[in-house]
């Protein structure tokens, strides 16, 4: 029982930090809870986030070796002019420590650090003589233990090949060895995150010595005294503010900022494994200079190499982003490769709360692991929130050429409010039926509308287009009438079709496709939406024409990819959802 009620109290303490966190200002209470917690509140501080890792400072948030080098030193200090003894010292700190790793939920880089500690301490107390590296190791070897999933975090690996570098550098200068530090580290910043900044070693020399000394300060101040006073921390949050904003205006620059891709498992270890051998060659004498210079050559050619299989592909795809309920489709073509979009997708907000943008967490980073950070042009087919409402924070993210969109939907209010101040270098078009978007792989076909409207569903911008020998047929959300005049006015032999309306029964007219006789239809929307899309109606006309269906429900992330040597194909990102 006592146990459980320790565990208990634990617990309390931690709930009780959060609630006492939320009562702060805003940056106050997110650096405090990341510093002390290691959570924060993504909704409100993504700005920051992205701000931090665009610079490649990101690290700088998290709970690591950092923090407990503070601690340690903090207590040492307090148990020195108290006249305590190593061994109580180490005491104290180790209950310390052991709190932090707990209130931080088993943060990868604090658990290390400490580990590293504790071995240390009792190895010098019992004076064996052993070597960092094997201490790091040992450290490794418990912490997966305790935690067999360690590996599959990407803070873990950062934290352990940061510490090893650290070790494998320590002989250089302090510039030389931020500079190989980044270059170790690397790799794995392109296998999660898909971008690095050049500029990343001069983003640290200004930003580490704000954080050191202006941010945990300020935070760890404002934690001590919030609960007695809070005069100052409208005046700490103002500190604040002014570093942030700084901190924003140097991110909004883009400075040494270059969306690399994603890499394979396999390219990230060759190149962490040719960064490490240049490492050890650079820490030799001069016998290894033709191995250095080898060495250079190798890991430059190496990411040369990664960089163009990424930016110059020999195949394209068409792909229908998982964006819940709304519609995101990418079209890509091989090298020369050119970008398009149909729609952004965006959250239907019922609540009324302010919400991050679900395209920062699912079609920004989709798009960066391509390697993609400009678009030839996005196509918007209506007003309605579920197709555009992410449209703002992609003009403010990615460099889009020409939007294009059905005549008249530039005069609705609405939508006007999305473009607001973010089309400076974007090119606007109206388009109507039997216009044309002649690009130079694809020819997209304006099918409907046939008159001006007001950004409705029954306005809804229409495409059709042909790649690899097979035609494709977008709707948005347009109804059966709008199905009908198609069919009237137009003769369209449709391979694959997107169904209107996220398979709504008021699309998908029978005659519409029998029309058309598409030989796969697809279903963008979201899981257990409340409109229960797709209706029964739509699927029992699809099941009684024998036409297959898949829905993004059920795959997930559907995506189409045609040239190269290969036959196209189809890849579902959910396996279980193939009809």
């Amino acid at each position: 029982m006592r146990s459980n009620s320790v565990l208990t109290n634990l617990h309390k303490i931690r709930f009780d930090l959060q609630n006492y966190f939320q009562k702060m200002p805003q940056l106050l209470g997110f650096f405090a809870s990341e510093l002390i917690l290691g959570e924060n509140n993504a909704q409100e501080n993504q700005e920051i986030l992205n701000n931090y890792r665009d610079l490649g400072v990101v690290h700088l948030l998290s709970i690591s070796g950092l923090h407990v080098g503070l601690y340690v030193l903090i207590i040492s200090t307090i148990c020195f002019y108290l006249k305590m003894t190593d061994e109580e010292a180490f005491l104290c700190c180790c209950i310390v420590l052991l709190l932090g790793i707990f209130l931080s939920y088993g943060q990868a880089g604090f658990v290390r650090a400490s580990l590293t500690y504790f071995l240390g301490k009792i190895c010098k107390f019992k004076g064996y003589r052993v070597a960092g590296i094997d201490i790091l190791g040992l450290a490794c070897i418990l912490h997966i233990i305790f935690v067999p999933r360690l590996f599959m975090m990407a803070g873990a690996i950062l934290s352990y090949l940061l510490a090893k570098g650290l070790q494998l550098t320590n002989k250089f200068g302090k510039m030389s060895q931020s500079i190989l530090l980044n270059v170790l580290l690397t790799p794995l910043l392109l296998f999660y995150f898909y971008q690095v900044n050049f500029l990343t070693v001069l983003f640290n020399l200004m930003v580490v010595p704000y954080f050191n000394w202006v941010v945990m300060p300020i935070a760890f101040a404002n934690v001590l005294l919030f609960g007695f006073t809070k005069k100052l921390a409208p005046f700490f949050e103002q500190v604040l503010e002014l570093g942030e904003k700084a901190i924003g205006n140097l991110s909004n620059t883009k400075l040494g900022l270059l969306t690399f891709g994603k890499i394979n498992w396999w390219q990230c270890l060759i190149l962490i494994l040719l960064t490490v051998l240049l490492i050890i060659a650079l820490r030799e004498k001069t016998e290894w200079k033709i191995n250095k210079k080898k060495l250079s050559c190798s890991l430059i050619g190496t990411y040369f190499l990664f960089f163009s299989m990424i930016h110059f592909p020999l195949r394209g795809q068409v792909t229908f982003i998982d964006v819940g309920q709304g519609d995101s489709i990418l079209i890509t073509t091989p090298f020369p490769r050119r970008a398009y979009m149909i729609d952004t997708g965006g959250k239907l907000n019922f609540s009324g709360k302010k919400m991050t943008p679900q395209i920062n967490r699912i079609t920004i980073p989709f798009l960066k692991s391509l390697g993609i950070s400009t678009l030839d042009g996005v196509f918007v087919s209506h007003q309605d929130a579920d197709h555009v409402g992410d449209l703002g924070p992609l003009l403010e993210q990615i460099y889009v050429k020409r939007l294009f969109m059905a005549k008249g939907l530039i005069n609705n209010t609405s939508f006007q409010k999305r473009l607001n101040g973010r089309v400076k270098h974007t090119k606007l078009i109206e388009l109507l039926a039997e216009m044309q978007v002649k690009e130079p792989q694809i020819k997209f076909n304006v099918v409907y509308p046939y008159q001006p409207g007001e950004g409705k569903n029954e306005d809804s911008l229409s495409l059709f287009f042909r790649v690899a020998n097979k035609n494709w047929l977008f709707t948005g959300d347009l109804g059966q009438d709008g199905e009908k005049e198609i069919m009237q006015k137009s003769n369209l032999s449709v391979v694959y079709f997107k169904l209107g309306h996220h398979g709504s029964k008021t699309s998908s007219n029978p005659d519409f496709l029998r029309a058309i006789h598409p030989q796969k239809v697809f279903i963008s929307a979201g899981r257990k939406n409340r409109f229960g899309h797709p209706h029964q109606e739509t699927l029992t006309t699809l099941s009684e024409q024998q036409i297959p269906w898949v829905s993004t429900q059920d795959c997930g992330m559907i995506s189409w990819y045609y040239g190269g040597m290969q036959k196209p194909k189809f890849s579902y990102f959910l396996k279980r959802g193939k009809r």
